[in-house]
């Protein structure tokens, strides 16, 4: 197992929708799965021709494709959900961790829609405000691919 490749009897305890969600996205992220699903796929290809390939067989492959996809859409968004909240507290620790900064952003996910576009805005204009000052401190170079002296 590579490092931080997860286990499913490592994994914390957690409402059973928790548990069952990290049990099937470890699961269905291996290749055996996949591999698996595209068996499945070309199985239902070659018996086409068995069937005249009739509207029941049309309808075993939608039906099955259909049910799976809505399922593995709850599936999806519980991982990105527990993995976009994971980010945004390491990124708080950072953030508190550096002296200097302003702690307010740690917790910017919080913020209402025009919160944030004010807060982006003024980011920008400390940004183009850091910038001129580092262009003002560059030293100028010469025809000659030196600095210039005072």
């Amino acid at each position: 197992m590579a490092f931080g490749e997860p286990n499913s009897n490592d994994l914390p305890k957690g409402s059973w929708f928790d548990r069952l969600a990290r049990r099937a996205s470890i699961f269905c992220g291996k290749p055996i799965v996949f591999l698996s699903a595209t068996g499945i796929v070309l199985l239902w290809a070659i018996s086409g021709p068995i069937f005249n390939f009739s509207d029941t067989w049309q309808l075993v492959i939608n039906t099955g494709t259909t049910v799976i996809t809505f399922l593995m859409v709850f599936l999806i968004q519980s991982t990105q959900n527990r993995d976009a909240l994971a980010v945004q507290i390491k990124l708080s620790e950072l953030i508190l961790a550096v002296k200097g900064t302003e702690n307010k952003i740690a917790c910017v996910e919080e913020l209402t829609e025009e919160q944030l576009e004010t807060m982006r805005k003024d980011y920008r204009l400390k940004a183009e405000n850091a910038e001129a000052l580092l262009l003002k401190r560059k030293p100028k170079r010469n025809g000659h691919g030196s600095a210039a002296r005072s």
